[in-house]
């Protein structure tokens, strides 16, 4: 299908389970890690510098996973329902 008429980015959006937690790293330091974002459907590395933009931190993409310097999880979750993401399927711990 060609793209402009192609909801396959909207469909997969809607159906992946995200995960959102933050982990403590040497001296107390907390990262904000988002996992459950399928590589094949959306582009990590686009998605990581735009969260990175709007919460004004420090991050990065990798092993599938993308992590952001502070606790950003409720800001995250907001950001990621503006992107299209489902506000059923992403959980926070």
């Amino acid at each position: 299908m060609p793209k402009d008429i192609c909801q396959c980015e909207v469909i997969a959006k809607e159906e992946q389970r995200i995960k959102i937690r933050v982990e403590k790293r040497k001296w107390g330091r907390e990262v904000t890690i988002i996992e459950g974002i399928n590589e094949k459907d959306v582009d990590l590395h686009q998605l990581a510098t735009k969260l990175k933009h709007k919460l004004a931190c420090g991050g990065t993409a990798k092993n599938g996973k993308i992590e952001l310097q502070g606790d950003h999880r409720e800001r995250v979750k907001a950001l990621l329902i503006q992107e299209g993401f489902s506000e059923d399927n992403i959980d926070i711990t």
